[in-house]
């Protein structure tokens, strides 16, 4: 494991907070989900220096490259509706957005920029308890060639993430300020894709607190796309190239 994520640099760096680290796992969401399912503590942290099936919104995959990126996974126990899932999205983002600061930017839903770089992407998922309420959350992060001390940035990050686990509109006011896809023609692929499956074309005219992003059609329709119902978004004039 590199020195900067060792259960010893990270008690030093993350004090307060409860974090189970590894050399490598498969995933820190799974950790994370059977954690939370066993009763792990809000604001628990799972991280692994290397992760051989990471993914991110949908299942797509992540590369978690050793000793250079930050993955990891923030387990929540926010005051949630089920129908507000989308809002961990928001959450992930706007912690990201505050603290990488200058000219970071997001496109909807997940997929952080900064200085002309693709950096960093989120996912969020709740956990459903016997009384269909959200139990517990997971926010799941991967910054791209996270300077060192990676365990100071996850602790800014994490603090970020839990400042905003619950929707309000001045968090949702400075993702749609940053959010690059707001006024462009897209077309967003729904999931589960396949050769006629649904695909709604629009313009991008408003994120809402449950994290949806409104496309706005030209008959005047105004149709919301949860972010964890998208396979893909692409700008309009290249849907047909799939």
């Amino acid at each position: 494991m590199s020195e900067d994520l060792t259960p010893e640099a990270l008690a030093r760096q993350v004090p307060g907070r409860e974090v189970r680290a590894y050399p490598a796992l498969m995933s820190t969401n799974a950790d994370a989900r059977a954690w939370a399912r066993a009763g792990g503590p809000a604001g628990g942290v799972v991280v692994a220096d290397y992760q051989a099936a990471a993914q991110g919104r949908g299942g797509l995959p992540w590369e978690v490259r050793r000793g250079r990126d930050l993955a990891f996974t923030l387990l929540l126990r926010p005051r949630l509706e089920p129908d507000d899932e989308g809002w961990l999205f928001i959450a992930g983002a706007v912690a990201l957005l505050d603290v990488l600061g200058g000219d970071a930017s997001v496109e909807w839903p997940d997929r952080i920029e900064h200085e002309g770089r693709h950096v960093a992407d989120v996912a969020g998922f709740a956990g459903l308890g016997a009384g269909g309420g959200v139990e517990w959350a997971l926010v799941d992060v991967l910054l791209r060639d996270a300077p060192a001390p990676r365990g100071a940035l996850l602790a800014r990050v994490a603090e970020a993430v839990e400042a905003v686990q619950e929707p309000e509109a001045a968090a949702l006011a400075r993702f749609g300020e940053r959010c690059t896809t707001l006024g462009r023609a897209v077309e967003a692929h729904i999931i589960p894709t396949w050769p006629d499956g649904v695909r709604i074309p629009g313009t991008a005219s408003a994120v809402l607190a449950d994290g949806s992003l409104v496309l706005a059609q030209d008959d005047g329709r105004r149709i919301a796309v949860r972010p964890q119902h998208l396979a893909r978004l692409v700008p309009a004039q290249s849907s047909a190239a799939g």
